[in-house]
Parts: C-alpha cells; structure tokens; sequence
C-alpha cells in the first residue's frame, strides 16, 4: 500500500463564517449560476472519499470515528469541514486523476495551501497574487494548489471568473479585427462595462483584471500586479526576424475557474498551478486564427506558398512557432513541456488503470464557467463564430486518435 504524505500549508486556518447569507438552490439555478452551492453534502459522497483517505493513511486514526463525526455534522449543519490531511489528499488525488497533472509534476509532493477561512475578494485576489510568486520559483515552476472557502448550504463560496490568473486582453477595433487575444474578446469587453480602464496605449499583451464574485459582496475586479507575472519574450534559435515579431507570454498556468470536488464538498475557487505544454501556447494561443493569428504572417516571412492550403503553410508555420516557444522558455530557464512527451505521459496515465469510485476527488468546470472566463456575461452578447476550423479543435481531433483528449472547454 502507498501511503501518501500531506504537506498542506495552514493559513487562516477556521471553520466558515454563519453571518454570510447566500442565495436559493434549485437545480435550475445552480445550472446557471456557477457560483451557487447545493443545498446540502452528499453523504455517500463524503463516506466514498474518507474511506479511501484512511486507507492511503492508516495513521489517521479510526475510520468509524471520523464517519460518525461527519454524518452527526451533515445532520446538524447540512455539511462537514475536512482536516487539513483530507483537503490535501483530495487535491492531490484530484490533480492526479482529472488529467490535468502535466508530465513531470510531482503530485505526491504538490503543496496545497489552506485557505478556506477567506472569503473576501480582495484577500482572495491577493492570495492569487502571492501563489503567482510562489509558483513562479525563478523558473523552476512549483506545482500549488490554493483552496478558498467552501459552498455551505446557506451561502456559497467565491467564485473567480477568469480562465487562469494571467490572461491577455482582446480589444475589438473599429475595423472588425482585435488587437490581442481574440479568444477574451468578450471578457474584455464586459470588465470594461464593469469599470476596467485598460491602458491608455493599449497593446497586444494587456493584462485583464482579475475578477471575483463572492456571495456579500458580488462582483470585483482587482488588477493583476505586474510584478507578479513572469514573462519569457518569444525568439527563434535559428531566424533572428521572429524577436523583432514582439512576442511573449507569461510562465505560470495558474487555472482560476475549476472547481474542486471533495468528498461532497464544493471548493468553487481552487487555483492551480503546473506547467505549460508547449503547444498551449504557440499552436492555441499564438497560431489560432481566433486567437493571435501569427500563423499566416510567420508562414510568409519564411517564404512560404500562401495561397492554397495544398502546401501545408500552417502546418510549417506552427511547427517552427513552436519551436520558438521551447526554445525561449528553456533559454530563459523556465519549466516548459513539450506536447510530444506530454502525450507519451498522458498514454501511460490512462494505461495505468480505472479510476474507481463514483465519487473520487477532481477538478472540473461548468459550461457555464467556461462561457464566462471567455464572454463575461454581458446581456445578449454572443462571441463571433470561428472563421475556419480553430487549431485546438484539429490539435483535439489527433488527442482523440491518440486516446489523450481533455475535458471540453
């Protein structure tokens, strides 16, 4: 048996306030609302995951003990409060399993930061902060998991709407194009509605405020410090043009709109931290057309036939965009996977076995979340319809062949 070590890190360490009031929960309104809890813990639920928690830790203690405990807490209260070794072990075991843990990261020792007694947005935000500095690491990127306040059945807990921490603004201009990352368009456009004043010389690499919604206080935009964001300006080992394209992008993926599922518990802000695989960012956010679009303009300073597709100009052009993105990542010493290792990883993870367990720990995203982090939720707003068929959806399309594909967008 693999017993596994919890390192958590206890900060502001208390059960949940009972003066914060929350909202209705039917299943009508939980589905459009990403934010709201449900009504109470599912106890099979919390039964499932601390048999398994006491099996991977014998010293625990007693498992009958801690089942009475948490169905005379469901009972009284409609929920229970995990131990800190619990939070931590399900993190783990929800990084592991839900396919996010890129190749590499040690998840047996991924630090899990406990800080469920916050639930104002401008902690939070600042705590969002402080994980992009652990993270960071000088380039050595260290996996973390920060876990905010749960939903109780009265009230839920905070929410964020972005995708990661760090995203790029996407300006629409008065030609129909956008000056940016096309994919936040929509985003941009609903946090300027909600009071963001972006730069006054707007540029391609614009950070988006942070947005946070908590049940007292609603909704909050805070702005992402620069000193926080470590960015590797994008150059190519063998054409010296590609500097002079401006490129950059920034190290730490930290997810900000997953939710982590517990034992029946509902974490709605669970940020976490691994690394990037190459193509997320040259093939997804670079090369895609309904993104930055570089791909066209790459292909034509390296001479290519741009005319038809028959010559496979995009293909070349990613290939080569790629390469940057490796490239300049480990020039400037900072933790980066390539999608070919990370797919040889994501084969030998599925081989390993089922996941047992109707109810095992995991990260996972709504629809509803999803929409968010890319529109906001501007009343009748709908993205522009891709032009032609997006990268991601052929990079999708080869994870399927291969067994590897990720969870929907």
């Amino acid at each position: 048996m693999t017993v596994i070590r919890d390192e958590v890190i206890p900060i502001q360490q208390r059960s949940p306030d009972s003066d914060i009031n929350g909202t209705g929960n039917s299943d009508r309104a939980r589905e459009l609302d990403p934010c709201r809890p449900e009504s109470t813990t599912d106890i099979s639920a919390a039964e499932e995951f601390l048999r398994a928690f006491h099996d991977a830790h014998p010293e625990a203690g007693p498992l009958t003990k801690r089942l009475a405990e948490v169905r005379r807490a469901v009972a009284e209260t409609g929920t229970y409060w995990h131990t800190s070794a619990e939070l931590a072990y399900g993190a783990r075991i929800a990084l592991r399993d839900s396919g996010w843990c890129t190749s590499g990261a040690p998840w047996r020792r991924l630090r899990v930061r406990d800080l469920r007694g916050l639930r104002n947005a401008s902690a939070i935000a600042s705590e969002c902060f402080e994980h992009l500095r652990l993270a960071t690491n000088a380039g050595q990127l260290q996996p973390l998991v920060t876990v905010f306040a749960p939903d109780a059945p009265d009230r839920p807990g905070p929410c964020i709407w972005n995708e990661q921490v760090v995203r790029y603004a996407g300006y629409t201009l008065s030609d129909g194009g956008v000056l940016g990352d096309a994919r936040y368009q929509g985003f941009t456009a609903e946090v300027q509605r909600l009071g963001w004043k972006p730069p006054s010389e707007r540029g391609r690499f614009d950070h988006v405020p942070l947005v946070v919604e908590t049940a007292h206080e609603g909704t909050k935009l805070l702005t992402v410090p620069r000193d926080v964001v470590q960015e590797v300006p994008l150059e190519h080992p063998e054409f010296p043009w590609f500097r002079e394209l401006g490129l950059r992008w920034h190290t730490v993926p930290l997810i900000s709109n997953m939710q982590l599922l517990i034992g029946g518990i509902r974490y709605p802000a669970a940020p976490f931290n691994t690394w990037f695989v190459g193509t997320e960012i040259g093939t997804r956010g670079l090369a895609d057309e309904n993104a930055y679009g570089i791909a066209r303009h790459v292909a034509e300073r390296l001479g290519m036939d741009t005319s038809t597709e028959r010559t496979l100009w995009r293909d070349r052009a990613i290939v080569e965009i790629n390469r940057a993105v490796l490239y300049s990542f480990d020039s400037a010493r900072v933790t980066i996977i390539d999608h070919h290792s990370e797919a040889l990883h994501r084969l030998a993870w599925l081989r390993s076995g089922p996941r047992t367990g109707s109810h095992r720990p995991m990260f996972t995203v709504t629809k509803e979340a999803a929409q968010r982090a890319r529109q906001g939720t501007p009343p009748g707003f709908r993205s522009p319809e891709p032009t032609r068929l997006r990268y991601d959806v052929l990079a999708r399309m080869s994870r399927r062949c291969l067994g590897t594909d990720l969870p929907e967008d």
